[in-house]
């Protein structure tokens, strides 16, 4: 169907309201001048060819009127009319003019001037919406969304100190290459070398590591920062290197290799004192300094043997039960002769707990502190042997570390709590650190020393 512009012809304004006089036919086009636009009178004034002038009240626009390639009438609109000077109003005809020539030419090629207005609009803010997605793609690097996450669910729940390790911890070991790369980019394939690099030479601090990258990328997952998680994808490939099944290089770090623990464990034994004692179940229950030195005797239930540390006093802010093997179960009923609120007391007695630093303390007097820290005996070694011999499933050995699961869901399922299980594992790594029979040293108030 051929376009059709216009309306009917005649003189002046449809509706009689315009005094402009022009000798018109149909089809004659051009039909205002400059001066006539900045007078015309409320109403609808031809240009011809369809274009037509429409004023009402303060507001003066052009629009063109014309039969769409679908047989529908319609008007588009042109722009406002400018008539605050001759000039001005001449300026707008010949700008509202070239404007509807080029819907013209749209409408002989086929194309309806208000969709192709509408598809352009459409292009451009979808143009828009990618340069946006882009754009913020590139601003959601790793770095950025592990410090947004930081900031939204750490510094709330953890103390300032712990936040800061936690923040700091990722942005000392992870590659620079990978921690300030978009995080949609990041491959599970390039994560685990950088994992595994740093397994090799902090096994612990790379354990935290992957499980704050798990609670990272969880997190952007849901936000649709990234697709898939990474961090958690690559876990299993980690188990299987620490249980030997691919090499891991390592170099030295503050910890005992497992194969030398037990006989440390005799040399700490040998000696007499709280902070051997407190050292030594430390090494057995796996458990933090802070756990061990602030241990009241309330959190006891010694018919049962098992240690309850309430969540205050944890870091994953959540309550822990540790199974008591024989021998910590002896230790802790051992320091009940001290009579003190404290399971392990200062020396003084003096009703304050023991100090953190009494248990390293003992360490640079044993001449070990080069050669492990008591958070790397009693954690980390306990840690890789148990991993290296698969001496129980990862799940099993993450819940007697107390590590927070990431997983929400699983955590929930996983606080059931593997208790047999748990008890179990404490039992062999008390049964593999005591290869010989040792007889047990108790604590006597006449004996006590630093």
């Amino acid at each position: 169907m051929q376009p059709f512009f216009g309306g009917t012809a005649g003189v002046g304004s449809e509706n009689g309201g315009s005094k402009m006089k022009s000798s018109v036919v149909l089809g004659v086009m051009h039909l205002l001048t400059p001066v006539a636009v900045r007078n015309a009178a409320e109403g609808s004034h031809k240009d011809g060819g369809g274009l037509f002038l429409n004023i009402k009240g303060a507001s003066a626009s052009w629009v063109l009127r014309y039969t769409a390639p679908d047989g529908r009438r319609r008007e588009v609109g042109l722009g406002k009319l400018s008539r605050d000077s001759q000039a001005a109003a001449g300026k707008s005809l010949r700008e509202a003019r070239e404007a509807a020539e080029d819907a013209r030419r749209l409408l002989r090629s086929g194309i309806d001037p208000i969709e192709h207005r509408k598809a352009q609009r459409e292009a451009a803010q979808a143009a828009r919406e990618t340069t946006k997605a882009e754009q913020a793609r590139e601003r959601a690097t790793l770095a950025r969304v592990a410090r947004v996450y930081h900031e939204r669910f750490i510094e709330s729940s953890r103390t300032p100190k712990h936040a800061a390790q936690w923040l700091s911890s990722l942005e000392n070991h992870v590659p620079a290459e990978i921690w300030h790369r978009p995080i949609a980019d990041i491959t599970a394939p390039e994560l685990l070398d950088a994992l595994l690099d740093i397994y090799g030479k902090v096994p612990e601090t790379a354990r935290r590591v992957r499980q704050r990258l798990d609670a990272v990328f969880s997190d952007a997952e849901f936000r649709g920062q990234c697709t898939g998680n990474p961090a958690r994808a690559i876990q299993r490939k980690i188990r299987e290197a620490l249980a030997g099944k691919t090499t891991v290089r390592r170099s030295h770090f503050a910890a005992l290799a497992p194969a030398l623990a037990p006989e440390f464990m005799e040399r700490i034994r040998t000696r007499e004192g709280i902070s051997a004692r407190a050292l030594e179940f430390a090494v057995l229950c796996a458990a933090r300094t802070g756990e061990v030195i602030g241990a009241k005797w309330s959190e006891f239930d010694l018919g049962a043997g098992v240690w309850t540390i309430p969540g205050e006093r944890m870091k994953a802010g959540e309550p822990h039960t540790v199974h008591l093997s024989p021998r910590a179960l002896e230790i802790v009923k051992s320091m009940s002769a001290l009579g003190q609120d404290w399971v392990f007391p200062a020396p003084t007695l003096d009703g304050r707990p023991l100090s953190n630093m009494a248990m390293l303390s003992l360490l640079r007097r044993m001449d070990a502190d080069k050669e492990t820290t008591v958070h790397g005996l009693a954690r980390a070694t306990f840690s890789t042997w148990a991993y290296e011999n698969a001496v129980a499933r990862p799940d099993v050995i993450e819940a007697c570390l107390a590590h927070r699961e990431a997983d929400r869901v699983k955590a929930a399922y996983n606080r059931a709590d593997f208790a047999a299980e748990r008890a179990a594992l404490l039992r062999k790594w008390a049964d593999f650190l005591d290869r010989q029979e040792l007889a047990s040293n108790v604590v006597a108030i006449r004996s006590v020393s630093a």
